[in-house]
């Protein structure tokens, strides 16, 4: 692959990691590119079959899900020209573009994160049929492998269980790696400019933020404050804490209304432009300054769902994409009830809570935890859709969308994921009455 005449260099392929803070697959790219005494190219792919229509007929990505991602790439692009580097954007199917590019510029190793999703595996899998030399760093979870006080593959199902067994050998999250602050040098001119043509043009000619500002937004990311960069997510995360809103975390996290009623790190966690690693250590220090709750207890145990879900794909790979699940009960004998989920997707099913609810995930891309639930338990339980569409559209719309927590909850709340209880339907005239009693969510998204 590599020509003898031209050193050959390290490619970082930057996924759901867009930082520059505890990022240890980049910080193993620019060691191993020290070690070897050569360059290293950043590299972004754009998949063109995000643009795809899914199988239940609409766009596999909506445009604010792009733009949200869009302003996560465009900040790493800007940290890293001021280190001396750049971030090569290209576009196409990420295993052909990052193979010619590795031909073309005379790369041998191509060092990224590990994701254990179907999907992203077999980019891969693709990537090292065609003789590309991968290395893949695990580093999306709170605890390393190494840490957890079982095998990875042995994950309890149960979320419970998996928390006790953590919480028993004293719940110690790896510590976040060292921010990247020198970058080694690019490969030269020459090599870069047999590669310009392969770059990606951006597809938003204005700024993303435009795309969707709507002020009702629980997650108004069209202020600056709320950008999608990892900039933003960093001080977003050093306000949150200094404003001691972790100590009442637990007692508004169900909120609807506003933007400080939960901790709003999901659309950064989403994109990578803010580690778990990070935001659970600026926790940690938070209770050492002010004392440890229940609120801040609670966060790291949403933090321990997060990482859940993570080992679960590990465990179980596409089993968690099959109807079935991983249930050995009888699937449904009526078929997908496709009026019911067009109703629900538009937000004209006729119940005011859930149409309000899912007006908000449209317009804005983003939605609360409990409004979530309730707009998932509608279409399997009261409309009698498949979860598969459910998550699809949820996929589709949410700017915060991390395929394992999108897979795990649509499975949890299907009856076929990992509840011990079964199914869980939200009966949607109580929620509304205990979490929207006097109706001003429903009425803001009339």
């Amino acid at each position: 692959m590599t020509s003898s005449l031209v050193p050959s260099g390290i490619v970082y392929w930057f996924r759901t990691d867009l930082r520059l803070h505890d990022n240890p697959g980049l910080q193993q790219a620019v060691a191993l590119a020290k070690q070897l005494s050569t360059w290293l190219l950043p590299v972004y792919v754009h998949d063109t079959a995000l643009h795809l229509t899914s199988p239940w007929g609409f766009v596999r990505t909506s445009e604010h899900r792009l733009a949200w991602t869009a302003m996560a790439v465009q900040d790493v692009s800007k940290q890293l020209l001021a280190l001396g580097s750049q971030l090569l954007q290209l576009t196409g199917e990420p295993s052909e573009v990052l193979t010619e590019l590795m031909t073309r510029i005379g790369a041998s190793t191509l060092v990224c994160e590990d994701i254990a999703a179907p999907y992203e595996e077999a980019h891969i899998q693709a990537l090292q049929q065609r003789g590309v030399d991968v290395q893949t760093v695990w580093q999306s979870t709170l605890m390393a492998p190494d840490q957890l006080p079982f095998e990875p593959h042995d994950v309890p199902d149960e979320f419970s269980s998996f928390r006790r067994a953590v919480e028993r050998q004293t719940f110690a999250p790896a510590q976040p790696v060292a921010t990247v602050t020198t970058m080694p040098a690019l490969p030269d001119q020459s090599a870069l400019d047999s590669v310009r043509e392969m770059q990606h043009v951006t597809e938003h000619t204005t700024d993303p933020r435009a795309i969707l500002n709507d002020p009702r937004s629980a997650f108004p990311w069209s202020q600056p404050e709320f950008h999608g960069g990892e900039r933003a997510a960093v001080a977003h995360l050093a306000q949150y804490c200094s404003r001691d809103l972790p100590h009442t975390y637990k007692a508004t996290r169900n909120g609807l209304v506003g933007a400080d009623y939960s901790t709003k790190w999901s659309p950064w966690l989403a994109t990578g432009a803010l580690s778990a690693r990070q935001a659970w250590a600026a926790v940690r220090n938070f209770e050492a300054q002010h004392g440890a709750t229940d609120s801040t207890y609670w966060i790291g145990f949403e933090l321990l769902w997060r990482d859940h879900f993570r080992w679960l794909h590990l465990k179980y790979g596409e089993r968690l994409y099959w109807q079935r699940g991983l249930s050995d009960a009888p699937l449904p004998t009526r078929p997908h009830n496709a009026r019911g989920f067009e109703h629900w997707r538009r937000g004209r099913t006729g119940h005011p809570f859930i149409d309000a609810g899912m007006r908000e995930l449209n317009a804005t891309g983003y939605s609360s935890n409990r409004m979530r639930q309730n707009l998932a338990s509608f279409l399997i339980h009261d409309l009698r859709c498949d979860w598969r569409a459910g998550a699809a559209w949820f996929e589709s719309q949410l700017i915060d969308f991390d395929v394992y927590n999108n897979q795990g909850n649509w499975l949890y709340l299907s009856g076929r994921g990992t509840d011990p209880r079964g199914s869980r339907r939200f009966n949607p005239d109580k929620q509304a009455n205990d979490y929207d009693a006097d109706g001003a969510y429903r009425t803001l998204w009339s």
